[in-house]
């Protein structure tokens, strides 16, 4: 696809951006799959398509910001075709395969830096076509000095984490970062920081907010597996045991063929089904978690589901469903969505967990809620924090 820069929709971009009222500034730590489908979402959702009325947003505004307010400000990689370009190129770089729906992105500015690599590359991805696996920059890591240096040089209120998954160096060192920095946290994979305890207390006594932990996409197997659980509970339907297998070709999926980066990711997916249970499931009755990496996916991400139990007079039932997404847009919405409860949170002064949005938006919060509990959280946390001149618009597309 032609990514070239229509230079009328650059400049109306740069429009936008010099007279936008309001901003938020973000930096990223891995520009991948999921930073590639929320940055050309940020370009996506114009005030004219806010306007209009969206598919694919569960909130236009949140607290008067638009997607379009949002602004990367910072970068972070290791890969060789992504470190020293602008962001909005270093997004379609390989190993990105995740579909482009918005290829006219004028250059932002903002060079993407070589980060710390630590455990972020699995060694068995060395195995495999370029193309499909990370490739180190032959460049001087920053150090952490440095990347605290340009967070606060580049005025970022909020820095997100996108490692692989099993990167647990990788995701506390940026998490320590966003502390030393005194910038919000928004941890989008399964290494426990929102819900460990320590560093819970330390971003409150920072009084810097934090959602996390593992993002729930916005229709993606967790949230179909979690509704339907629910389902059988409130309907008197015996669970007696559940499968939940996906397969995919990104980055993502190659990763997670090491089995041992996939110990937090397996324990997110399980509990997060597992939390709105009517009876917890024996572990043997239970399995959840990434199933098999296939290259011809790209960034499809396949989910089957299986579910068996008894109805009234036990008489026995099963569901099977088979779900099919394009993986990273379908977090995107959500994540933006994160980030402006995370900058409500930093106007209004509120630091440490943010419970309601961290149970609506993610597999393993600090306290586990059901859905429907964590959207009226999620819902009166904006109207606590949003002020008098707070907007709640839900997207509805006839």
């Amino acid at each position: 696809m032609d990514i070239s820069i229509s230079p009328t929709l650059a400049a109306v971009n740069r429009e936008f951006t010099i007279m936008s009222e309001k901003s938020i500034r973000i930096a990223v730590a891995g520009i991948g799959n999921c930073a590639s489908a929320l940055i050309q979402g940020l370009y996506y959702y114009t005030p004219e398509r806010c306007e209009q009325g969206v598919a694919g947003l569960m909130h236009t505004e949140i607290g008067g910001f638009r997607p379009c307010d949002i602004h990367v400000v910072a970068a972070f990689d290791i890969d060789a075709r992504k470190v020293g370009q602008d962001v909005s190129r270093a997004i379609f770089a390989k190993p990105n395969c995740t579909t482009i729906f918005q290829a006219d992105i004028p250059d932002s500015g903002v060079i993407v830096q070589m980060g710390q690599v630590l455990d972020g590359i699995s060694d068995h991805m060395a195995h495999y076509a370029d193309d499909r696996t990370f490739l180190r920059a032959d460049v001087p890591e920053l150090s952490k000095a440095e990347i605290i240096a340009e967070l606060r040089r580049s005025g970022a209120e909020v820095l997100l984490n996108y490692m692989p998954v099993g990167s647990e160096q990788a995701a506390r060192f940026y998490a320590e970062c966003a502390l030393e920095a005194g910038i919000g946290f928004i941890n989008n994979m399964p290494v426990f920081i929102a819900s460990d305890p320590v560093f819970a207390a330390r971003f409150k006594a920072a009084n810097l907010p934090i959602i996390g932990d593992d993002i729930k996409s916005q229709l993606g197997a967790t949230i179909s597996h979690r509704v339907l659980t629910d389902l059988f509970a409130k309907r008197g339907v015996k669970l007696l045991r559940t499968y939940q297998l996906n397969t995919g070709g990104n980055t993502d999926f190659l990763n997670m063929k090491n089995q041992d980066r996939l110990v937090s990711k397996k324990k997110s997916k399980t509990e997060a089904v597992q939390a709105v249970a009517k009876k917890r499931m024996e572990d043997t009755d239970i399995h959840v978690g990434p199933s098999d990496y296939v290259p011809w996916q790209n960034d499809n991400k396949v989910c089957f589901i299986r579910m068996e139990g008894h109805l009234f007079g036990d008489v026995p039932m099963n569901l099977e469903m088979r779900l099919s997404v394009e993986d990273s847009p379908n977090s995107a919405g959500v994540v933006i969505d994160m980030i402006r409860c995370c900058k409500l949170a930093l106007d209004a002064g509120v630091g440490g967990v943010l419970e309601g949005p961290s149970a609506y938006f993610c597999k393993h919060p600090p306290v586990q809620l059901t859905d429907d509990e964590a959207f009226q959280a999620t819902e009166q946390f904006i109207l606590d924090y949003a002020g008098a001149k707070a907007k709640v618009k839900v997207s509805v597309v006839a």
